[in-house]
């Protein structure tokens, strides 16, 4: 269900590639932002009521309209942010596997299941179920929109919470076609609404009382967000920026890493928040991976055409941040191997790479969001390590090392890493995703995407007296003594 306002308060969508208007969408107010979760708070009840085995059937058949009609969302996407078509369907390619998985797993996750008692407890069976919190209110963002708001959408949904989303104004399309994709399979209730708007539909959302706030954007973004819900004591999942960083130790496929370093640095554009943005590597085999990086960079060209390689920038504003960082990092004593002030042309930014960049330099310590990464020869992992970690933030890691993968990633304070490639932890559905430190806290994906959208309901119940009533006021003295002889005998001898 899409949430109309005024005719007169409208807003276009203009195309990043083409500089036209692709769409036009109500901006939603406060008063519609409460409308949508009036009505999603009526139909909580019948959503979770009809229970996990009938929640995936819809979500499968859901998956499937994404799946049959994916060419049209592609497109779509292409229009409103102006990823290639063919980036935009293995987004939906990825989303659809979260999706499946939600939609299989939420049961086993979730369903109530039996604990163990204490031996002071014996008497009683106990349980654990992960109930729906309710209404779960989701701001995505722009440069993913298929992919990252369906982590918490279809998450919050198999979970049994009815969802108020609020798309990026850069690409409300794709929002309001997902959301009436699901009312065709969901034609009874309104569990998915969509309210189209800016930043002042989010607040109003953060504002509006509902039982979770799934966000996912810009670290400042965030905070302001964290802000409006402390009002409500609205809880939050926060997905926000990152600096990622790719390792490459002495011993690492250089070609491998290469290829890696280069799609996980310029691949949309270099809007993603996964993104590698800085390169570490061990000064024997510096020389060789860079001559490799910039062979490979090279060869890729942003356009707004059908047959680009990376788009343009999303958001025009954005183009003076790539700029500053480009700048600082040259002005500062880093030499652009690849590109530079240069590369940039309107809204296109042509790869660039950067080397001798001192590590203050806001081209390391900010998200730059661009086609741009640092290069930069440590002379050991240990350096690496200590550099890397520098960073507030914390959100996914890449390493390429044959035989001190795994041992250097247990020393990177990240919330994902990939050994031997890049960003494969996102596209394993099992596994939960989301970062530490200024990239935000919560997860979605795996079994704690689900449980991200729920609380844990503790049940007892008792099965027979205890021998031991120990929460009455008549208990005894004899029971008094039993208890300090249990103690002892039980944790005592520790």
């Amino acid at each position: 269900m899409i949430t109309t306002t005024a005719a007169a308060d409208m807003f276009d969508v203009i195309s990043p590639a083409t500089g036209r208007v692709v769409g036009t969408h109500p901006r939603g107010s406060a008063d519609d932002i409460d409308d949508a979760v009036r009505r999603a708070r009526e139909v909580a009840g019948w959503w979770g009521s009809l229970g996990f085995d009938e929640r995936a059937r819809r979500l499968d058949a859901w998956r499937g309209i994404i799946a049959r009609r994916a060419p049209e969302l592609a497109e779509l996407t292409h229009l409103e942010m102006g990823k290639p078509r063919a980036d935009a369907m293995l987004e939906i390619a990825m989303a659809s596997e979260h999706l499946a998985w939600a939609a299989k797993n939420a049961a086993r996750v979730l369903g109530r299941r039996p604990v163990r008692s204490s031996l002071l407890t014996a008497n009683q069976s106990a349980s654990v179920e992960y109930l729906p919190v309710g209404v779960v209110g989701v701001i995505g963002p722009w440069n993913y929109p298929i992919f990252t708001p369906l982590g918490s959408l279809s998450f919050a949904l198999a979970a049994g919470n009815t969802v108020v989303y609020k798309p990026s104004e850069y690409t409300p399309g794709v929002g309001v076609w997902l959301a009436q994709a699901l009312s065709e399979v969901v034609p009874e209730h309104p569990v998915l609404q969509v309210v189209t708007g800016d930043g002042s539909t989010g607040a109003a959302l953060c504002r509006s009382g509902v039982d979770k706030i799934g966000f996912t954007g810009s670290t400042a973004t965030g905070k302001q967000v964290m802000t409006a819900c402390a009002e409500t004591l609205t809880p939050v999942l926060m997905e926000c920026g990152g600096k990622d960083a790719l390792i490459v130790d002495a011993d690492g496929d250089l070609d491998a890493a290469a290829d890696a370093a280069v799609w996980g640095g310029f691949s949309n554009a270099g809007q993603t928040c996964l993104g590698v943005e800085r390169v570490y590597v061990h000064e024997e085999v510096f020389d060789a991976f860079a001559d490799r990086v910039v062979t490979r960079a090279r060869t890729i060209r942003a356009g707004s055409g059908g047959n680009a390689q990376i788009g343009p920038i999303t958001m025009p504003t954005h183009i003076d941040v790539i700029r500053r960082h480009i700048d600082d990092a040259i002005g500062r004593g880093g030499r652009a191997v690849l590109g530079g002030p240069d590369a940039i042309e309107g809204n296109l930014v042509q790869p660039t790479i950067l080397v001798d960049v001192p590590e203050d330099s806001v081209a390391v310590t900010e998200e730059t969001f661009g086609p741009t990464m640092t290069v930069t020869r440590v002379r050991d992992m240990d350096d690496a390590v200590d550099r890397t970690n520098a960073s507030r933030y914390g959100l996914g890691l890449s390493i390429f090392s044959r035989r001190r993968g795994e041992e250097i990633a247990t020393r990177i304070r990240t919330g994902a890493v990939s050994v031997n490639s890049y960003v494969m932890y996102a596209a394993v559905p099992s596994l939960p995703l989301g970062g530490v430190g200024d990239s935000g806290f919560g997860r979605v994906h795996g079994a704690d995407g689900l449980r991200e959208f729920t609380f844990a309901r503790a049940m007892t119940r008792q099965r027979f007296p205890s021998i031991l009533p120990l929460t009455t006021f008549r208990r005894t003295p004899r029971i008094d003594t039993l208890v300090r002889v249990l103690v002892r005998l039980l944790h005592g001898r520790h």
